[in-house]
Order: C-alpha cells, then structure tokens, then sequence
C-alpha cells in the first residue's frame, strides 16, 4: 500500500467536527476527487477512497482521447449532512482546502452532498469553480466551461444528465456481466441500497433494460416487492436525500427492515450507498450471483473473501461507479459535448469495454474482478506518469 503524497486532517473552530483531504497522487499537477459528508468519516476511509480514484482515472486513461487521467484524491467530513450545522461547515471546509482546490485538488459531489450544494458553498467560500485547478490543462478554458455547464444544464426525463451517467455507467457494468454469463435481462431480480443519485440512476436504467427491481433499502428501511417495485413511481417520491415517501407505495409493496435488502432474492445486489455495508457477518445472508459495487468500498475485504468461496461475484467499485467521474472529464477535455443521448452511448461504449477487460484478465488469471482491475490499473500507471510527469 502506497503512502499519499498529502494527508491532512482540519478541524472546525465552531463546531469542532472534523475534515480531511487526501492527494494519493498528481498527474501533471493535479488530482481528481469527491468531497463525501457522514458522520464517522475518518482520515484512513478518505485514503482508501483516494486511493480508488488514482485507480479509476488509470483505467479510463485512452491514449487516442482528449481527456488525460489525473492523479487520485478524496474529501471527506465527518458530519450528519441533514444537521442544521451541516452547510456552515462545508463552506468553512472549503474556505480552509481553498489553496488546495485553486491549485490542485479537483472536486465534486460524493456521498451525502449534491453539486448544488457544493457549488453553492464553494462559491461561499471564494472558490471560482471546484474543478479550477484543471483550468490551466485545457486548450481553450472558456469553451470547456461553457461546455460543462451545458452539458449540467441537460435534463433527461426530468432528471440532470449529470444524475444519470453514473447509474448509466453501473447499469452497463451489470450488463455486461449477464452477457458474459448467458443470463437473459427479462426478468433477472435485482435488489438496490441507496436511492439517491447512483441508487435511483442504476434501478431506473435496470428497469428500462428489463430487469425486475425487488427491493429498494433507504434510511427508513427497506421497500420490497417479488413481482417488482414500480421505481418510477418510486424515483418520483423522493426527497433530496433519496428517502421514498412511503405513502407512493402499492397495497402489493411491502416495507421490511433496513438490512433485509441483503437477503432478497435476487441475482444481483447493487450496494449504492455507504461504505462498509456488506461484513463478514451479514455476507451470510447474501444469497446473490453478482454483487455490483455502485458505492464507493461497500464489501469489506474479509467478506469479499468469504463471498468469493461460495461463488459470489463482486464487481469492484473502482470500475463499476467510474462513469460519473470519467464524464465530467470527457465533457470539460471536449470527448463530448452536452448531449444526453451521445453522453449515454460514450458512457456505455466506455464501461462495456472496461469491464469486458477486467472480466477476461480475472478469468485468464484465476483472479478476483478486484485484482484483476488493480493489476490493470498498476500496469497502466506506469505509462500515464512517464508521458504527463506527475507535475507541471
């Protein structure tokens, strides 16, 4: 395990809660990652979560594209985000990180925080942009800014383009893995935790595809039904932190406890919210083909081992939820414009192909998805810092 080149912990002088902010590595001066808020979040959970990103940017790196990967980071603070206190330390967050996002640390959205709202708060804090520090790495920054902010402004279905191309990305990734395994979409059962912007995007995509949502978990519980859920009806009674009024629900939906989501029966899970959600204790009660890793880190290592040995099959996060990080860069470097329908089909054309590969080195080598996706990762490294240097 490598050591970041930057680890910081900051502490909020008027509520005393904690932040912290990770560059696992620069790629021509720069890094790329979220800003995720819950209580709990530690300094060693940002890490791995920086970590992950340094990942994922390698194994989006294609050398024919305009986009060129960045180095890996991550934000994290530790703080309920539906606390009354909860804006005001964001925007105190990010007026102590302003140094690090004008110069080097890009940032978006991540668990528990909206674009809107980190946005609006890194305006608060005197920030042009979360993504400035990229500025000066494009060829025409006006036309690029223009660019992604068209491209936010794209609704499809009512929704913002930029809510869906993650779950757009996860949806393809369990594709690709029924393909692979013969298994028809009609019908094949899937059982989602988290509705909010990955949760939501990935059963809404499923569905379309034809595949039968069982079960759907939130913060107050889980929302099952055999014959299927009705999830546009569902996505349609959200609120802003993906919770369904339960009062959408059918006389044929049942509500069942939170963690019940892990025993549906279904072929495929989708863990879309929290980290840590699947240990060596409740693994048991997974009876799925295929766990789809939507959140960042949500299978423990030593369940993931477990999972293995009775043949289930985890699709590791640093592949699966990509997509939305790989967008904002193919619509900022000019790979696309803002287009729902051309977004889509990059966005599947992208993670089909990634996927495939890891797929096929896991198969070839008698490995896991996971260390057959890092071992891409770490081949690809290698060529990304010799061609772009690590600084400017």
């Amino acid at each position: 395990m490598t050591t970041p080149l930057i680890a910081l912990t900051w502490t909020d002088h008027v509520t005393g809660r904690r932040g912290h902010l990770v560059i696992d590595r620069l790629i021509r001066g720069v890094s790329s990652g979220g800003l995720r808020m819950r209580p709990g979040c530690t300094q060693e959970e940002v890490a791995g979560l920086a970590r992950g990103m340094t990942m994922k940017e390698a194994l989006h790196y294609d050398p024919r594209a305009r986009y060129i990967p960045l180095g890996g980071a991550k934000g994290g603070i530790d703080c309920d985000p539906r606390d009354p206190e909860a804006y005001g330390v964001l925007v105190r967050y990010l007026r102590a990180m302003r140094p690090y996002v004008e110069s080097f640390w890009t940032t978006g959205e991540d668990l528990g925080l909206s674009q809107d709202l980190v946005d609006r708060a890194a305006a608060e804090a005197g920030l042009i942009s979360t993504v400035q520090a990229v500025y000066p790495l494009l060829d025409d920054e006006a036309a690029a800014r223009r660019r992604l902010s068209d491209a936010f402004a794209v609704e499809v279905d009512g929704i913002g383009l930029d809510e869906l191309v993650g779950g757009c990305g996860v949806a393809e990734a369990v594709l690709t893995a029924l393909d692979r395994a013969g298994t028809v979409y009609e019908g094949t059962r899937v059982a989602v935790q988290g509705f909010g912007t990955m949760g939501g995007a990935t059963a809404r995509f499923l569905s379309r595809a034809g595949l039968k949502i069982v079960a759907v978990a939130d913060i107050k519980g889980t929302v099952a039904n055999p014959e299927g859920l009705d999830v546009e009806a569902l996505l349609a009674a959200r609120d802003a932190h993906g919770a369904v009024d339960r009062s959408a629900l059918r006389p044929s939906d049942r509500e069942l406890p939170g963690e019940d989501w892990l025993a549906a029966e279904a072929e495929v899970l989708v863990p879309a919210a929290v980290s840590y959600a699947i240990d060596m204790v409740n693994q048991a009660r997974i009876t799925a083909r295929w766990i789809v890793e939507a959140a960042n880190m949500p299978v423990l290592a030593e369940a993931e081992r477990l999972l293995a040995g009775r043949g289930v099959t985890v699709l590791p996060d640093v592949v699966v939820n990509s997509a939305t990080n790989a967008w904002w860069w193919w619509t900022l470097f000019g790979d696309l414009g803002a287009d729902g329908d051309a977004a889509f089909a990059h966005t599947r054309r992208a993670m089909r192909g990634l996927v495939e590969r890891m797929l096929t080195r896991a198969e070839s080598g008698g490995t896991t998805p996971r260390a057959a996706a890092h071992a891409l990762a770490a081949e690809t490294l290698p060529v990304i810092t010799e061609r772009f240097g690590t600084y400017r």
